[in-house]
């Protein structure tokens, strides 16, 4: 995969050489031009957002209960591409793919009970992130799905099962599996909706489509039973089923709804498949970073976010013919 920085800094190099061809003399002294930039809208739940302090430090003052960190890959994308990129970042922690779409969302910033519990909490509700794309939009990334899912319902319910059994068998699977062809189908319903508001929003927009990353190895042997810094106490056969019955198939509706649309996929899994939550180098945190002050409830860290951020830049790039 090509370095951003550098195809960028080559972009800059050409710019300013055909630039410095072109200015007439009698122009010397006058103000230039400003450079052209691409208008950039960001739109996702927590995986987008950054949520948790292992992905960084919230920037909005005041809080609005999105919980936007400084080292998400919007956030990340937007230094590496300077001026290139102008950057509307609405994700929002726990959105939905309605959230997306057409509904105001009330966030919920970090209040998780029974795991934490935010000062600042109620917030009031945020516009749907779909308005922030218009006819002017560039591109547009999303990466949602998982709360429409309901994978965080899922892991609960998984822990809750597993508590007890030793890490023996699979209880959850046996509790959810007929539930999650339903779950899918309304993601794929839902998904589709959001793609033909998008295109109907920003219609000269490209849209880049993103994945999740691997948070479950493909050795759950990995994963220690009962460690809360991992999946506390869901089994090693529940955490194989959630990897190949519930979170492979969402990225696959994704996937089959963008390529539909005839929309860009990024896919995340492959990069990060040796970085997930029970692996050394893991790019995920479990249910905690640390126990049992600073909860993480299954998200990207920031070197899972530098890993999007280097993948999507190039999509972007790519989706605007900037190479």
């Amino acid at each position: 995969m090509a370095n951003v920085r550098t195809r960028l800094a080559v972009l800059g190099s050409a710019a300013a050489l055909a630039a410095a061809a072109l200015v007439p003399v009698q122009l010397a002294g006058a103000t230039p031009a400003a450079a052209a930039s691409y208008e950039w809208v960001a739109l996702g739940d927590s995986y987008t957002a950054g949520v948790i302090p292992a992905a960084g430090d919230t920037f909005e003052v005041p809080r609005d209960g999105c919980e936007r960190t400084d080292q998400s890959y919007p956030q990340v994308i937007d230094r590496d591409l300077g001026s290139l990129i102008e950057l509307t970042n609405v994700s929002c922690g726990a959105a939905t793919i309605e959230d997306v779409t057409f509904n105001a969302q009330q966030p919920i910033g970090r209040h998780l009970p029974p795991f934490s519990e935010d000062p600042d909490y109620p917030f009031p509700p945020v516009p749907p992130q779909s308005e922030a794309a218009h006819t002017g939009t560039d591109v547009i990334t999303v990466g949602v799905g998982g709360n429409t899912l309901g994978f965080a319902e899922i892991l609960f319910t998984c822990l809750q099962l597993g508590d007890g059994s030793g890490g023996v068998g699979a209880p959850c699977r046996d509790d959810l599996a007929d539930d999650i062809p339903g779950r899918l189908a309304k993601v794929s319903q839902d998904y589709d909706a959001m793609l033909a508001t998008l295109h109907e929003r920003a219609p000269h927009a490209k849209i880049v489509n993103v994945g999740y990353p691997t948070v479950i190895p493909e050795d759950t042997s990995k994963c220690r039973y009962n460690d809360w810094e991992q999946f506390a106490s869901i089994t090693a056969g529940d955490l194989d089923w959630l990897r190949d019955d519930v979170l492979g198939p969402l990225n696959a509706t994704i996937e089959k709804r963008a390529g539909e649309r005839g929309d860009t996929f990024v896919g995340l899994a492959d990069s990060s498949r040796n970085h997930s939550v029970c692996d050394a180098g893991k790019w995920v945190e479990g249910l905690f970073t640390t126990f049992p002050t600073e909860v993480a409830f299954v998200h990207p860290n920031a070197k899972g976010h530098k890993n999007a951020s280097d993948h999507v830049a190039v999509a972007i790039l790519n989706a605007l013919g900037v190479n």
